[in-house]
Order: C-alpha cells, then sequence, then structure tokens
C-alpha cells in the first residue's frame, strides 16, 4: 500500500469506494493495521478508557497525545494518521495552533477536533497553515457531561437539521473529513450525500464514506460492548486476521449491518 494522503480518500469517496480506519496508540499493532491494508489510523483521545482506565475522554492530555501519535507514526508508512486534539487543548485559536503543530510535529498528517460552529475560524487557520482537519459531529465525547451521558445525537428534527447544518459548515470552512458518531443512519445518509468530502461513521450506519471503530472494542476486550460495535476475533484465529476481516467487511459492505446504526 503506498503512502495514503488526503486526495487518496477524497479519491475514493469519487468513485464510491469505501475505506477503512481504526483508532489505535502504538507501534506495534500501527503495523498490524498497515498489513491488514487499513488506509486510515485514528490516534485517538478514547485512550484515556481503553488504555488508561479512565471514564471518559476528558483526563486525556496533550502531552500524551503527542507521545502516542509519535509512537503510532513509527509503526507504519502508508496509512493516514489522524492525531486527536484532546479536551481543553483547542479553546482559543492560537492555542489550537500551538497544539496542533504540536500533534503534526509528532507524525499526524490530519488533526481532529469535536465541534461544529464555534470551530469554523479555527478550522480555517488551520487549513491556511498548512494543516489538514478532520471535524467530529455527533456524540462528541468531550461534551459527555453536556450531553448528560453517551447518548444518541439528532433524534428530533431539530437537532439533525443543527447537525446537518454543522456539517455543511465545517466543510465550507476547510474541513478535509468528518467524523459522524452515534446519529441515526438516516441522518448520516443526508449529511454523506450533501458533502464533497469524505464522512467516517461510528455508530452512524452502513451508508458513510468510511467506518470507525476503536481497536480494542472490534477485538472484543472491552467488558462493555456498544451498540455499534462487532468482535472481529470472535470469528477469527489471530489479530491480523480479525484485522484484515474488518478491513473485508467495511469495504464490501457488510459491516455495519442493521442492527449497528440507529433509527
Amino acid at each position: 500500500m503506498s503512502k495514503v494522503t488526503v486526495t487518496t480518500l477524497q479519491a475514493h469517496k469519487a468513485a464510491g469506494e469505501k475505506f477503512s480506519v481504526i483508532a489505535a496508540y502504538d507501534a506495534t499493532f500501527a503495523g498490524l493495521i498497515e498489513e491488514a491494508g487499513i488506509e486510515v489510523i485514528l490516534v485517538g483521545d478514547s485512550l484515556g478508557m481503553v488504555v488508561q482506565g479512565h471514564s471518559s475522554t476528558l483526563p486525556v492530555t496533550m502531552d500524551e497525545m503527542v507521545y502516542h501519535t509519535g509512537c503510532i507514526s513509527r509503526g507504519c508508512k502508508a496509512p493516514l494518521i489522524i492525531g486527536d486534539l484532546p479536551f481543553g487543548s483547542y479553546s482559543t485559536l492560537e492555542q489550537t495552533l500551538t497544539n496542533a503543530a504540536a500533534l503534526m510535529r509528532a507524525g499526524a498528517n490530519m488533526v481532529k477536533l469535536e465541534g461544529g460552529e464555534w470551530l469554523l475560524e479555527s478550522i480555517t487557520a488551520m487549513t491556511e497553515r498548512g494543516i489538514p482537519v478532520c471535524a467530529h459531529l455527533g456524540l462528541t465525547p468531550q461534551s459527555v457531561n453536556a450531553f448528560g451521558g453517551f447518548k444518541v445525537q439528532g433524534r428530533n428534527s431539530d437537532q439533525a437539521a443543527a447537525i446537518l447544518e454543522d456539517a455543511k459548515r465545517v466543510e465550507a470552512a476547510g474541513a478535509s473529513m468528518l467524523v459522524l458518531e452515534c446519529i441515526p443512519s438516516e441522518l448520516a445518509v443526508q449529511i454523506t450525500q450533501a458533502l464533497s468530502i469524505p464522512v467516517i461513521g461510528i455508530g452512524a450506519g452502513a451508508d458513510t464514506d468510511a467506518q470507525v471503530l476503536v481497536l480494542y472494542d472490534m477485538l472484543g476486550l472491552c467488558g462493555h460492548k456498544p451498540k455499534f460495535v462487532r468482535n472481529f476475533l470472535a470469528d477469527n484465529d489471530s489479530v491480523q486476521s480479525a484485522l484484515k476481516a474488518y478491513n473485508d467487511a467495511v469495504k464490501e459492505g457488510t459491516f455495519p449491518a442493521a442492527e449497528h446504526g440507529f433509527s
């Protein structure tokens, strides 16, 4: 697999070809993910829960994200690497640019941040400075306290309209990619069709341009199994074959199935 770039993923969308994403945190797994042919590795602040044992992503620090982004970047060559900006690291424009640059220096090819309209200036500023941006809408885990828990978003018409409008705004501001988390499958279809940038789903149905799962979830290593997760290790005899099966299922359109989505 040659080096995956933003242009590569845009070409996949234009051709109607799905691609796959895994959230991972270390060099060894980065190499296995690359071997499986998975195009994108998200160094997610989800590490706060699955690696560090916290109940949310909020305690993760900028230094920790830089460290894990560096680990991933040293473990693979081809996948596009997205580094998460953690909670409290992009409250001001100056802070956003400083921290985004730190992730890029650590080996990220793109940075991800959660939110809609209030981030438009930051998205434009990063894009103008050569930092590709992945936006994140729907259930944004850093806002878990504001949401009152990890709850599906966009189930009423006002929420759905606001998410769709935010998706159009972040694209117009310069975002190169968008993650949609835990929204009704029907809304995800609307957004995916409305945008020219690739849309990555998690708990957003089968019709987005790509899917992402946390590595530990898709290997069945976490006690609680969210509705949108499938344990790929259960039907395979190794981590390598489970990753390959996940990649194949995403590209063939057999994952996610209807039972993994929300109405």
